[in-house]
């Protein structure tokens, strides 16, 4: 069953890049961030999405830079296009 999952999830992340024509995505390569920069955003974001506190997220969403909103914009977008592809 492992690798009947393995196929579909391979087969999902084809089609997003397959389909991926969105402007925000292609500029991501250009961005001053490391990889290590982008992994701790999407954890900060996990984190800051789980509080109760909609004051706190907000503040933290206003003060990050203009490339990690650029990157957590583009990561939205995907996901999105993810849960689409899969409830397809």
């Amino acid at each position: 069953m492992g690798s009947s999952n393995e196929n579909i999830d391979n087969e999902v992340l084809a089609q997003l890049k397959q389909n991926n024509q969105i402007p925000l995505i292609e500029t991501l390569d250009n961005l001053g961030c490391t990889h290590s920069d982008i992994v701790m955003l999407l954890v900060e974001y996990q984190v800051m999405s789980e509080q109760d506190d909609d004051e706190v997220f907000d503040q933290w969403y206003d003060a990050l830079c203009d490339d990690k909103l650029k990157v957590l914009k583009a990561f939205e977008i995907l996901r999105a296009q993810f849960e689409r592809t899969v409830n397809e």
